[in-house]
């Protein structure tokens, strides 16, 4: 059972904006066997449900990889990207230049983007985790060949990227479970007629289809998250933890 706490005043105390924990309980009996930080548990299921989407369908040459939030997750996404694409360099963009700044300090060689339009057109992936209910990420700003991965959206009226964006590229998610009907970056656009539900081409359930066609198309992969990953994260660190 995972619960989580949404403070947004808590980053200008040097606080986490969010915070939380997971209970695991047994199979068995049901005991309880841990509570892990919560986290440690997003810190890992989040970044490596959207790296496994980038080493589908990212091109394998990709070497500029901009970080869109300065957060938590943006760290955590540093780490992994770095460890699928370990010839990249990596430049974050935050709306408080200040965030962004500590971050960078914290990862040798890391940049610093003032502007999002001429960083978006620079990269060749695109990850975001911001928690925007108007998108920053503008469709027009891409170009044939990048990857964007979308993470932040969680509710019915978030979303980080717009129609453009949506239109120009080829879509992917990680569940269709966790990403339709209720996360605004998907659910909107399909209500408005912007997309069709077969412009939605696979998930993770269908390894085959979640593949780049050419060098030049733009994909989209948006990272619902889900209760199945933060069990399957929560009991890898706890068997991690008695080995």
């Amino acid at each position: 059972v995972k619960t989580a706490t949404v403070f947004p005043g808590n980053p200008a105390k040097g606080k986490p904006m969010i915070g939380g924990g997971v209970n695991l309980y047994a199979d068995g009996d049901g005991s309880l066997e841990a509570i892990i930080d919560f986290h440690l548990v997003t810190k890992w299921k989040t970044a490596g449900d959207s790296l496994l989407g980038a080493l589908r369908l990212a091109r394998k040459d990709s070497r500029k990889i901009l970080i869109i939030g300065a957060g938590t997750v943006g760290r955590s996404l540093r780490e992994a990207y770095g460890a699928g694409f370990p010839e990249a360099e990596f430049t974050v963009w935050n709306r408080t230049r200040a965030n962004a700044e500590k971050m960078a300090a914290e990862y040798e060689g890391m940049k610093i983007a003032d502007d999002l339009e001429t960083a978006v057109r620079e990269a060749d992936i695109i990850t975001s985790a911001t928690m925007v209910t108007e998108p920053n990420l503008k469709g027009a700003w891409l170009r044939p060949g990048q990857h964007v991965d979308l993470i932040g959206a969680y509710r019915a009226d978030m979303r980080e990227a717009d129609d453009e964006a949506l239109r120009r590229a080829r879509l992917f998610v990680d569940s269709f479970d966790t990403t339709l009907g209720h996360i605004g970056e998907i659910a909107i656009p399909l209500e408005a007629g912007t997309i069709d539900r077969e412009d939605l081409i696979a998930s993770f359930y269908e390894p085959e289809k979640m593949v780049r066609q050419s060098d030049d198309e733009i994909t989209l992969f948006k990272n619902g998250g889900g209760a199945h990953l933060d069990l399957m994260t929560s009991r890898y660190i706890l068997d991690r933890w008695r080995a």
